[in-house]
């Protein structure tokens, strides 16, 4: 059998159970969303919040937060990973990248997936309308409200579509791993500064995680099938 069609059946067949995991990501984060929602309305999840909050602060002292000074400052500068104005950046310059290569169906379903979340996230903050926790000093500036965590579910949209992204264009595996491992690690500690900085009850974040996680994992079907057709291009 030739060399080159032992290539495409091998690449087809990863391409269909890549698709069923992502079906069962998808699936699995809107239900964990939904029971922490659920949760998180009926006020059941106040207990497990204040316990987390007040273990990252100093014993009796709600404005001091665990650990050496500096530590505050790299969770600051971590979060920031997951603000509009970095998130917006990057997605932005991704998609001019992607234009001028003539990947413009990548291009659109990038801007989409994080367009798309980015309007999710800002109207479920307003149909939940979760007061930001109270226990502890914000040592980050935070105006909407707080379920569920934006930073958390955006970066996971946006670093889990562009890590899919860039292990999609290699072959060998242990370099999607390094790519998806990243992807992941980088949304995990992002979401862990919004519980450290206080501006989020550790739900918010939970949430944001597993929609966001959801979000993306539906994305790729979508640009799985587009690809199946041949409505967009296939990875490099």
């Amino acid at each position: 059998m030739p060399e080159k069609l032992l290539h495409n059946l091998r690449r087809l067949a990863l391409s269909e159970i890549g698709a069923v995991i992502a079906i069962g990501i998808a699936a699995l984060g809107a239900l964990a969303f939904k029971m922490i929602a659920d949760e998180a309305l009926e006020g059941d999840t106040h207990a497990f919040d204040t316990s987390i909050l007040m273990a990252l602060r100093e014993p009796g002292d709600a404005e001091n937060p665990i650990g050496p000074d500096w530590l505050a400052d790299v969770m600051a500068d971590v979060t920031a990973l997951g603000g509009n104005a970095v998130l917006t950046l990057l997605v932005v310059g991704v998609v001019v990248y992607l234009l001028s290569v003539g990947k413009r169906g990548t291009a659109l379903l990038v801007g989409g997936a994080v367009g798309s979340g980015a309007i999710l996230s800002t109207f479920l903050k307003l149909g939940f309308d979760r007061p930001r926790p109270d226990l502890v000093a914000h040592l980050s500036h935070a105006y909407s409200s707080s379920f569920p965590s934006g930073h958390a579910m955006l970066s996971a949209v946006t670093y889990l579509t562009l890590g899919v992204l860039l292990a999609r264009a290699h072959e060998r595996r242990r370099t999607k791993i390094i790519v998806m491992t990243y992807g992941v690690t980088l949304t995990v500690l992002i979401g862990l500064s919004r519980i450290y900085l206080g501006v989020h009850w550790p739900t918010d974040v939970m949430a944001g995680w597993a929609l966001g996680a959801a979000w993306a994992a539906l994305w790729w079907l979508i640009a799985w099938q587009l690809q199946r057709r041949g409505r967009i291009e296939q990875p490099a």
